[in-house]
């Protein structure tokens, strides 16, 4: 009678072309990934520098081109090119925003528009400053956070007031600082 022969080796799958599944040898990596995801507008900003290096070396014509290739209508990949114009030191801070662990992105790029709307840089920090986490007390409640709040429904927006905390005296004045300093730059301009 034969005896078989049994050999033990330490093996793992990963994914080849397609959906073909390839056997390799030894322990399989161990992947570090995040919790959470990745903000929005973080990708946004992202996908605007990379559109922007697509059109500077001339793989794309222009936006209207961008537009046709994404899908997307020319005002949105306005919408989404408009970040280039905030300040270097904003656009890497929306480059590594915090993963978002739960719940809504704390900032998203309806927010950032009049910002970027604002052509001076230093004005664009104060603005950045109002909208972003102060000490921890969570962001800043500007114009645009509320005009996103009307298009609730009155039902979510009641359950949605029994579970978020009231704003805070300094958090409307720094609103209202903030509307009017939004007010006063689109006057100058």
């Amino acid at each position: 009678m034969t005896r078989g022969l049994t050999i033990t080796s330490a093996v793992h799958f990963r994914h080849g072309r397609g959906r073909r599944k390839v056997l390799e040898r030894g322990e399989a990596p161990t992947a570090t990934v995040e919790p959470g995801s990745v903000p929005r507008v973080s990708r946004l900003m992202a996908l605007a520098l990379r559109l922007q290096r697509l059109v500077q070396s001339g793989e794309v014509t222009d936006y209207a081109d961008l537009a046709r290739l994404g899908h997307v209508t020319r005002a949105r990949v306005t919408q989404v090119m408009n970040l280039l114009n905030l300040a270097p030191d904003i656009q890497e801070e929306l480059l590594f925003l915090p993963r978002t662990v739960k719940g809504r992105d704390p900032i998203r790029e309806i927010m950032i528009r009049p910002i970027a709307a604002e052509p001076d840089w230093r004005n664009q920090r104060r603005l950045w400053k109002y909208l972003t986490f102060d000490q921890g007390d969570g962001p800043a409640i500007g114009p645009t956070y509320l005009s996103t709040r009307r298009s609730d429904s009155p039902s979510k927006l009641a359950s949605s007031a029994e579970t978020d905390a009231a704003p805070t005296a300094s958090r409307r004045a720094e609103a209202g600082h903030l509307c009017q300093l939004a007010a006063e730059s689109f006057q100058k301009a």
